[in-house]
This record gives structure tokens, sequence and C-alpha cells, in this order.
């Protein structure tokens, strides 16, 4: 089932996972991911890949559930309801945005998380020393994937 405006992530990157939506960090690029993948315009990003793993433990919610509530054309507001009304883990605000704000300064935390990060950097940004978290590499590697300079 095609979804009218859906992003096309083969030509542009989903938002960055700074981006919120009801307090959520991650949520709105991960609703880009999943729009993109019902279309077949998801290029190179996966719809419940770890990062989305996080958000949907935090919040209790099934992937693939969420991924049928976009299927139906739900618009952003609308998936905020049926996640407040759905999730199993129902947290205050104050635990949205602590949540939040830890994914934000979330770094790689063992040597093969290290690694990757580090040789993904060295690919996108290898002269930028302001890299430090997993949202820093994201939004470059997204910007250096459409063109733009790291």
């Amino acid at each position: 089932m095609a979804l009218n405006h859906a992003p096309d992530l083969t030509k542009q990157p989903p938002r960055s996972p700074r981006v919120r939506l009801g307090g959520y960090a991650i949520l709105p690029r991960m609703l880009d991911k999943g729009r993109a993948t019902i279309n077949g315009k998801n290029g190179e990003y996966h719809f419940n890949c770890p990062l989305d793993q996080r958000f949907t433990s935090f919040a209790g919610i099934d992937a693939e559930a969420l991924k049928k509530e976009l299927a139906a054309g739900k618009g952003d507001g609308e998936i905020l309801e049926w996640i407040e009304k759905n999730a199993k883990n129902k947290h205050s605000e104050v635990e949205i945005r602590e949540w939040s704000a830890y994914a934000a300064m979330r770094v790689p935390s063992d040597v093969e998380s290290r690694q990757y990060f580090n040789e993904l950097q060295s690919k996108v940004a290898p002269k930028r020393e302001d890299i430090a978290t997993w949202f820093d590499l994201l939004d470059v590697d997204d910007h250096v994937s459409f063109g733009g300079k790291a």
C-alpha cells in the first residue's frame, strides 16, 4: 500500500534522531523509515534497527504493530495518540524527557560498537573532532550521504 506524503529516503534522509514527537527522541526518524519502507523507498535505511528498538523497548511498543498503523496512513499526531494508548510502559513527561536526553548523549559503550563508530566516522567525517555521540554520527552520515560536506 503506497502512502501519501511518505518520505523518499533514496533522495533525502529521515528526520534527525534529535527531532522529538511527544517528547520522544528517535520516534520521528523511525516513522519516516517505516513509511518509506512501506512505500519501498527506504534506500539504505532500516525500520526497526537497533536505534528504533531502543525506542520501542522504552515505550513498550511492538514495531510491527506500529508499522501497521503507519500503513493505515496515520499522521504523526495520530501515531503519537496510538502510542500513548497502546504503550505497555507508561512514562511521565519527565521520564520521557530524561530518556530522550540520555538517548541524545549515548556513545559507543563496548569495543565492537566503538570500532564500528570509528570506522563509519573515518569514512564520512575523518577530520571532524566534534563527533562524539551516536546522534552526532547519524546526523553527519545523513548529511554526507546526500551530498553535504563534512
